[in-house]
């Protein structure tokens, strides 16, 4: 062989090689999300433009734990088109916690460290003297007056049902009580509590403590898990009423239907367990089902849709660590495989999600069945966009206000009311 037809078979050799090469390296990463120099995940198109997807979240991941599915955390940012107009219609307030609309405009709001009842209208921002006969309450920590609600016949019953941290042999509890509003609206009358969630525990954590009717005229409240180690496992115990869903009647009854209602040894009021500290809960008016929010430790928050019987995994697994950044439970975060419920999104790091409340208006038309959720830690409101159970959008709104949101209410008239820890009520509608 000559000098120069060697030259040219050992170029052709070597050009094989490298396009069996590159044929590999395609066929491996065909099915992975390509990323650029920043991290942000890309979709690739079909012709040769490439779009880029950015994330809501900015921020860089606490954990490495990766999501059992890619839309189950850090959803693409959205915006929302709508030219809003946002009001502080009172501030200077207390620690304001849960609210309820049970006029149109008029909203009763509970003071979580004063246990006042209180009753805002929204229209003038007038602010009403503290309605008697709230409970006695135990307001250290996180504990005082915690949810306000109003039962399906008010307009008969006048019936208001409020949670709080109560006081018992061995510590506190979560407990819900009712009473009748007067006529004149300046009282609670003749207020009993209906239901406690015991055991009750020397802790001033995670209460949970949000109240939410379903259509049948029953409750379901939601508990916290006291915190605390070893407290918190009892999320776990169908025997304890910590960390869990609970469905009762308007006389702190077990409903009938209830998953644990027959099984020796449960707790009848049961619905779901497994939970961390939950203070967030509505009904997706597209589905019917019940979702809710709750607090994930360091990073970890958790979106769920609650059936009955369900066991959500708190503190066998989690997306999120200890404050003190060791792992739980050696850092097993996949839900499914050990036999828990896969949360249908979450946070990392933590959004410190609070109250909820789907957009279920058409005031707003592009907000039309997204979810809304009060950021604490994190100090803005969360927007969620879901399809088909799988949140394909997130937003953050009032970033810049530099308040914890706790509680979030859509109006009658399609407003979107949030109140802080700071005491301050705002109003978000669209710009006319």
């Amino acid at each position: 062989m000559t000098k120069v037809s060697w030259s040219r078979f050992m170029f052709f050799a070597m050009l094989l090689l490298l396009l069996t090469l590159a044929a590999c390296s395609n066929e491996e990463t065909a099915d992975e999300p390509s990323m650029n120099d920043s991290g942000t995940t890309t979709e690739e198109g079909t012709d040769e433009d490439t779009k880029e997807v950015t994330s809501a979240e900015t921020e860089p991941k606490v954990t490495d734990f990766e999501p059992a599915f890619p839309e189950q955390t850090r959803a693409p940012a959205v915006e929302t088109e709508t030219e809003l107009n946002v009001e502080v219609i009172a501030e200077g307030l207390g620690i304001s916690w849960g609210m309820e609309e049970f006029e149109p405009n008029r909203i009763l709001m509970t003071q979580r460290d004063t246990a006042e009842l209180l009753i805002v209208n929204l229209e003038d921002g007038s602010v009403s003297e503290p309605i008697e006969g709230t409970p006695e309450v135990n307001n250290a920590g996180q504990g005082g007056l915690l949810d306000v609600t109003v039962a399906p016949d008010f307009d008969e019953s006048r019936l208001v049902f409020l949670t709080f941290s109560q006081d018992l042999d061995g510590g506190t509890v979560t407990a819900l009580g009712k009473g009748v509003l007067s006529e004149d609206e300046t009282s609670l009358e003749d207020f009993e509590v209906i239901f406690q969630a015991t055991p009750a525990y020397e802790g001033d954590l995670h209460y949970g403590g949000r109240i939410i009717f379903d259509e049948d005229g029953n409750l379901f409240l939601t508990t916290g898990e006291r915190s605390d180690d070893p407290i918190r496992e009892r999320a776990q115990d169908l025997d304890a009423y910590l960390g869990k869903v609970i469905h009762i009647t308007q006389d702190g009854e077990p409903v009938d239907s209830n998953p644990f209602i027959e099984e020796e040894g449960a707790l009848g009021g049961i619905y779901s367990y497994g939970h961390r500290n939950i203070q967030g809960v509505d009904f997706n008016p597209v589905t019917g089902d019940l979702w809710i929010v709750e607090f994930g430790p360091q990073a970890g928050d958790e979106l769920n849709i609650i059936k009955p019987g369900n066991n959500y995994g708190w503190p066998i697994v989690s997306y999120g660590i200890e404050y003190s950044g060791e792992l739980i439970n050696e850092g097993i975060s996949e839900h499914e495989a050990q036999g828990f419920v896969e949360p249908v999104y979450y946070w990392d790091p933590t959004a410190a999600p609070s109250g909820m409340s789907f957009y279920d208006n058409t005031a707003i038309p592009e907000w039309e069945n997204n979810l809304f959720i009060g950021g604490l830690a994190s100090s803005y409101i969360v927007r969620v966009v879901i399809e088909d159970d799988i949140v394909v959008g997130e937003e953050r709104l009032l970033a810049d206000e530099g308040q914890r949101f706790r509680d979030i209410l859509v109006t009658e008239d399609g407003a979107l009311i949030a109140i802080t820890d700071g005491g301050s009520i705002y109003k978000i509608t669209a710009a006319e």
